[in-house]
């Protein structure tokens, strides 16, 4: 007898200390709650987050596997044995949507080619709402991850970007560790041209959430923003 295959849910999770009815459907959190396996980036702040979900089992007895950047390649077999058994399973993203710069994509690529179902769930991402709120052109974009920490190869990336973006009306967005955004913001201002366009979106989804966009012109003319450890997302759009 065939053993059904599991599905598997990509489950958004919140951004920051934001409580899950206010950004997750219904659905999503009845989902989650029923589930007994999981993939994660880091089992501590996923149970965490499941506690808030109430979830149907005690959370002693859900059963975690680690996906984050250190999981090698041979290792995700392994990874996918709870859904080729019949379990149904559930990606948590560190924060945000999995799959969206983050590594449960290579999970979700290899239960696409063992036939395996893949059910995306409705939740925040940060890009996304990023985008969506800088007034920025949301028809052709690029996500690139984090810039170099070097600061001459960081202003190096950042006028490659910057021209790429004036040339192909391109929306660039990128991220930093909180507590370097001070010094990204900075290269920025440095680096860019006074007409291009700056969208700062910080704290998303949070009660100190700050998105503002404006040109480098203008942001310097403006009092400089407090970014030092807080989550914050930098969309430039070139002027040709």
């Amino acid at each position: 007898m065939t053993t059904k295959l599991g599905t598997l849910y990509l489950i958004p999770c919140t951004l920051g200390d934001t409580l899950p009815e206010q950004v997750l459907p219904q659905h999503v959190i009845a989902v989650a709650r029923k589930l007994s396996h999981f993939v994660v980036e880091h089992p501590k702040t996923a149970r965490q987050f499941l506690s808030t979900l109430k979830p149907e089992q005690p959370i002693q007895s859900l059963h975690f596997a680690t996906l984050n950047e250190h999981t090698a390649a041979n290792e995700l077999a392994d990874l996918l044995a709870p859904l080729l058994a019949g379990h149904d399973v559930g990606i948590i993203s560190e924060a945000g949507c999995p799959g969206i710069a983050d590594p449960g994509a290579d999970l979700v690529n290899l239960a696409h080619r063992n036939g395996i179902r893949v059910v995306p769930l409705v939740g925040p991402s940060s890009i996304l709402l990023a985008l969506m709120a800088s007034g920025l052109n949301g028809q052709c974009f690029a996500f690139h991850g984090y810039l170099p920490i070097a600061e001459a190869e960081r202003n190096k990336v950042i006028a490659k970007l910057e021209a790429e973006s004036a040339k192909l009306k391109q929306t660039q967005l990128f991220i930093e560790t909180p507590y370097r955004n001070d010094r990204m913001f900075s290269s920025l201002l440095a680096q860019c041209r006074p007409e291009t366009l700056l969208c700062v979106a910080t704290d998303i989804t949070s009660p100190g959430e700050q998105i503002l966009t404006r040109s480098i012109a203008q942001w310097k003319s403006l009092p400089i923003p407090q970014l030092n450890k807080r989550p914050s997302l930098f969309l430039l759009l070139g002027k040709s």
